[in-house]
C-alpha cells in the first residue's frame, strides 16, 4: 500500500476516551471494541477508538499460558496494575498515561484475506500523524522490544508502537498502543520482570527477550511530550483520508454498561489465564 493510496472507510467516526482515565478494569475498552466490532459488521458505522489507562499489563494469549502467569498476575496486581489477557494478537504490553491507544474499528473488505493491508493502514495514520515530526518512522521487528512483531514501528532503531489485530466474521478491530510520553526503558523493564516470574520453567522459545534499550517513548525519540497533541493530530490525520460516507449510513450505537460488562465477563471466562 502506498502512503498516498491509503484511506479509512468513509463517514468514519472519532471516539476519543483519552481523558477518561479513572483506574477502571482494563478489559473494559476491549469488551467496548468487542461490541463496536459486532456492530460494523452488521454494517454500523466505523469508529477510531482512541483511550488510554494509567497503571495496567495487558497479556497476550501465549503469555496467558506461561507455567508461572498466574504468578506474575499476582505480583503485579499487588503493585497496583490491572491486569488481563487480550483477545487480539501480540504479547505483553504495560501501559499507562503515557501511552495512547487507537483502534480503527471497521468492516471486512470482500474477499478479504492478508491481514497486512490493515496492518498497512495504521502504520500509514501512524506515520502521516507524526509526518511534521519525524519523518523517519520505520516498520518491521525490534529485537529486544516487547510485543515484537513485523509492524513494529520505530525511530532511530527503538520501538514506540506496536500493533495486533482482532478479527470477527464480518469485522476487524486493528490496535496500536503508542508511546507518547515517559521512560521507554522502564516499560520495557516492567515487560522484562513479568517474563522474568512467568516463564519460570518455560522453554526460551516461548517468550520474547526484552532488552530495555529497544524502547522509546516519542518525548524521548523526537521531544513530543504532550498526549493531547498526538491524539489531535490523529484526529485531524483521519479526517484528512476517511472516504465520503454513503447515504443511509446506519448511526453510531455506542455500547451501554450493561453490555460491556457482560462481554468483559466472557473476554475473562473465554480468555483468563488458564
Amino acid at each position: 500500500m502506498e502512503a498516498k493510496q491509503w484511506s479509512l472507510p468513509g463517514g468514519m467516526l472519532i471516539w476519543d476516551r483519552t481523558q477518561h482515565t479513572a483506574h477502571d478494569e482494563v478489559l473494559v475498552p476491549f469488551a467496548m471494541e468487542e461490541l463496536l466490532c459486532r456492530q460494523v459488521g452488521e454494517g454500523g458505522t466505523p469508529i477510531v477508538h482512541m483511550w488510554r489507562h494509567p497503571r495496567a499489563l495487558v497479556m497476550g494469549l501465549r503469555d496467558s499460558r506461561l507455567p508461572q502467569a498466574v504468578k506474575a498476575k499476582q505480583w503485579l496486581e499487588s503493585q497496583g496494575y490491572s491486569v488481563a489477557v487480550r483477545n487480539s494478537g501480540g504479547a505483553a504490553v504495560p501501559l499507562d498515561l503515557g501511552v495512547v491507544n487507537i483502534s480503527l474499528v471497521m468492516p471486512k473488505r470482500q474477499g478479504q484475506i492478508d491481514y497486512r493491508h490493515d496492518f498497512e493502514t495504521m502504520y500509514h495514520l501512524i506515520k502521516d500523524t507524526l509526518q511534521t515530526l519525524s519523518p523517519d518512522v520505520e516498520k518491521g521487528e525490534i529485537k529486544g522490544s516487547y510485543c515484537p512483531g513485523d509492524y513494529d514501528l520505530s525511530i532511530g532503531g527503538r520501538k514506540f508502537c506496536g500493533i495486533a489485530q482482532r478479527r470477527q466474521a464480518k469485522a476487524i478491530v486493528v490496535q496500536a498502543f503508542v508511546v507518547v510520553r515517559g521512560d521507554g526503558e522502564s516499560k520495557a523493564a516492567l515487560a522484562r520482570e513479568f517474563y522474568r516470574i512467568a516463564a519460570e520453567g518455560a522453554d526460551e522459545q516461548s517468550f520474547p527477550e526484552v532488552d530495555e534499550h529497544s524502547m522509546g517513548s516519542l518525548e524521548e525519540l523526537i521531544g513530543l511530550c504532550d498526549e493531547q497533541r498526538f491524539v489531535d493530530s490523529v484526529k485531524q490525520t483521519v479526517r484528512e483520508r476517511k472516504l465520503a460516507a454513503a447515504a443511509g449510513e446506519a448511526p453510531l450505537q455506542l455500547p451501554d454498561e450493561q453490555q460491556i460488562a457482560e462481554t468483559v465477563l466472557m473476554l475473562k471466562a473465554r480468555y483468563g489465564i488458564a
